[in-house]
């Protein structure tokens, strides 16, 4: 019994809960749980392109209906939500600059497929008087509106994140503690994105 509170088992007892106090006020725990809220933050990115992937088939099937003449366009609302959901994503693609800008293209490209679309529509009153049509197509603005809260909020966790591991003491523990701790990708404005599509009647 003595041998277990011994003056030198004491100090090693409080040498270390002194240590770990220390270690979590200068926060060693910051480049993970910032690197969590980015990924979490990233899920949620993703969780909304797929909503918008999901409504697609049944806007493409209700415009087809109505408009048969437009195939074209509808054509390339189809082929561009195929490739944006041919693109795997994981964990890794949020440090992989190159995975990370081809997810954010073909986006992009769906985003304009779809918006030639919907300016299509205009040329069909009887569409866009469509009960199905008008909800579907209110489900997608949310979604889009979604997609950009996700995004900004992405944007947010990343730039917390990156800043940790750039500067000091974040970028000190990280190289001591989390040696595998790599900057985030985020999002940019798509080449064009500030001029509307083209739209020919």
């Amino acid at each position: 019994m003595t041998a277990l509170l011994s003056p030198a088992r004491i100090r090693m007892a409080l040498t270390g809960l002194i240590l770990a106090f220390g270690l979590s006020a200068c926060g060693i725990n910051n480049v993970p749980t910032l690197e969590e809220q980015a990924k979490a933050a990233w899920s949620e990115v993703q969780n909304q392109y797929q909503r918008r992937a999901d409504l697609i088939p049944n806007l493409v099937e209700t415009v087809k209906g109505f408009a048969q003449q437009e195939r074209e366009v509808l054509t390339q609302v189809t082929e561009a939500r195929a490739r944006a959901t041919q693109i795997q994503v994981d964990a890794s693609t949020v440090t992989d600059p190159e995975k990370f800008r081809q997810y954010q293209e073909a986006q992009s490209q769906l985003s304009g497929a779809l918006g030639r679309l919907l300016a299509t529509v205009e040329r069909y009153p009887e569409l866009k008087s469509n009960a199905n049509f008008l909800a579907l197509q209110s489900q997608l603005e949310g979604t889009e509106n979604r997609i950009a809260v996700a995004r900004r909020d992405y944007i947010s966790a990343v730039q917390s994140y990156n800043t940790e591991l750039r500067t000091v003491p974040g970028r000190w523990v990280a190289s001591i503690v989390y040696p595998d701790a790599k900057p985030m990708e985020t999002f940019t404005a798509t080449a064009g994105s500030d001029r509307p599509p083209p739209v020919k009647f």
